[in-house]
Parts: structure tokens; sequence; C-alpha cells
């Protein structure tokens, strides 16, 4: 990450500073989005990208994350990866969804993770629940929805989430993670990239694109509450030249929440096993690919963005080994 670093700043009141990583979550993120490969170690999927980092979780979490979706709007930054959550309340809503509609203003895309208690009682988090944001869901390399990630109308998009190379601790070097918060972090990289390809889109039209061209579930029904408008397949804008941006300032997400179908009901959206538990739905792209491996696209030149390090119980990151 030398040289890729911005100034950045700590909202949390510690007085350790932004570059002070308590957990290596905020690290861990910000590697997946732009790491640079060394030694034999994983590669960023947006090496090229420049990372404001920012620390907000400590006190009142809502408030801290609300000025710095503000500082990084303020700063520019074109993607705000915001890979955690908290607790869904009127107080929180009322704090959060001001600095959410400023950045989208500001011509920030605003990602967020939904959570990983999918299995766990489903309890929905802010910000991914708030209009403007898009939620993050998880899916395996059988491009299934994980069981852990937080399923419902707040999921717009889905991305890798199960397995991902990652930092560990100079002890241990090297980490896979499971969860939204790695996403969050993959959906925010790819639309880094196709932004660093087409400069003069919009926000609005950089989503609207990866919503076009993302891997739909098998029934094609969306939004599903498992996957939202698909599997981000920034490879489709970049390499095959698909997408159309349409218009600059209309955002393609409320304009789809506000002209479709209701989510699956379970019935639909999974059939049922002879456990009763329900089997989340398939989500192979539609031109014929079978691969399971990640795709990685490299060596593109990205648009800037800001990680939000820290997170709390709801949303973290489950580390599936070391």
């Amino acid at each position: 990450m030398h040289g890729q670093l911005l100034p950045g700043k700590d909202f949390t009141g510690q007085g350790r500073g932004v570059n002070h990583d308590d957990e290596g979550h905020g690290t861990s993120m910000a590697m997946i989005i732009a790491g640079r490969r060394s030694g034999d170690g994983p590669w960023g999927l947006a090496p090229g990208s420049k990372i404001l980092p920012v620390k907000s979780i400590d006190g009142n979490w809502a408030v801290n994350m609300a000025k710095s979706i503000h500082y990084a709007a303020d700063q520019g930054a074109k993607v705000i990866n915001i890979s955690q959550g908290g607790s869904v309340s009127e107080g929180n809503k009322a704090v959060l969804q001001p600095a959410v509609d400023y950045a989208n203003k500001k011509g920030s895309l605003v990602f967020s993770s939904t959570g990983n208690d999918g299995d766990r009682g489903n309890a929905p988090t802010y910000p991914a629940s708030l209009p403007g944001v898009v939620g993050i869901g998880a899916v395996d390399k059988a491009l299934k929805v994980a069981e852990f990630s937080t399923h419902g109308p707040q999921v717009a998009l889905a991305a890798p989430g199960v397995r991902i190379p990652t930092r560990c601790t100079t002890e241990l070097r090297r980490c896979i993670e499971d969860g939204t918060s790695d996403a969050t972090a993959i959906a925010s990289a790819s639309a880094a990239l196709i932004w660093s390809a087409h400069p003069d889109w919009t926000n609005n039209q950089v989503l609207r694109v990866m919503m076009e061209t993302a891997g739909k579930p098998e029934d094609g029904k969306v939004p599903s509450k498992y996957l939202g408008y698909g599997i981000v397949r920034p490879r489709k804008v970049l390499l095959d030249k698909e997408g159309d941006p349409g218009p600059a300032e209309v955002n393609p997400l409320v304009v789809a929440h506000s002209t479709a179908e209701p989510p699956d009901a379970p019935q639909s959206a999974a059939t049922k096993g002879t456990t009763g538990a329900p089997q989340k739905p398939s989500s192979r792209v539609e031109d014929g690919s079978d691969s399971t491996a990640w795709p990685v696209i490299a060596g593109i030149v990205a648009a800037a963005g800001v990680v939000v390090t820290g997170g709390l119980v709801i949303a973290r990151r489950r580390r599936a080994s070391r």
C-alpha cells in the first residue's frame, strides 16, 4: 500500500491516528481493494486506487460514521466503502441519512455490507438499509448466496465473500476470510475499476452499468432478496464493453425499486429442503461461464476510494481459516 494512502482522518477521538488499526479489519479491506502484490501474496482488485483511510467506530458510532461519510465526500472520494454496520433505529437513521444524501449529491457512490447475520436472525443494519446506499451481499465460489449473508430488500448487489485471501498479522502472514465486508470491498473495487475506465461517468451511471451487467439469479427475477440486482461483473464493462450508462442525474437504484416487484418470498426465492431450511438460490452468470475462480482484473488506474476502518459485531467479517 506504499504510496497509495492519502492523509485521511480519525473521528474516534482516541488520539492514535487514522493509520492505527486495532484489529486489522480496515487494513484488510484496503488490501482487497487496492493491495499491490508483495512476494507471493494476493493482489487487490483495483491496485491503482488511492485509499483515503477514515476511522469512525467509537463512542456514538452513527454520529462518527455520518461525519466520516461527509468528510470523504468533501475530499472527492468517488467510492465510499463501508465494510461495517450498526443497529437500525430511527435515531441512527436521522443521523446517517443526511450524510448519505450529501455524499450522493457530491457524486460519490456509497457501498455498505449488509451483515453476516443471515443464518442467525437476519437482523438488518445501517447504513446498508438506508436509501441511497448500495447494500452488498456475499456469494461463495459456486456463485450461490453465502449462508451468513444478511438478506432482504436492502441488498442491491452481491459479490464474492467466501474464502477471500486477505491480510493477517505478521506472525500469521495470511488469512482466508468470509463476510459481506469482503464482498463490499470487492464491489467497491469493481466500481473504482469501471470509473477509471470511464472518468466522465457520474455515480449514477457507474451504478447503472454495474446493475445492468451483474450476473442474475437463474430464474432471472430481480430484485432478489439474496442477490439484489445480481453479482458484480466488472469484466463485462471493462473487457466486453457492455452496459448503457444512461442519464447522468437519475439514480438507477431508486428508479428500479420504484418499478420492481416485491423481493421474492421465501417460497419462490428458495426451495425447501427435507430439513425445512431454505436453500439459497443459485446465481450463475447468464453468459455460460462456469468458472469458480474469483476474477482478478489488475493494472488499471482506478478512482479514489475511502475505507472506513473498524466494524461492529453485527457486520464484522468471519475469519474462515488462518
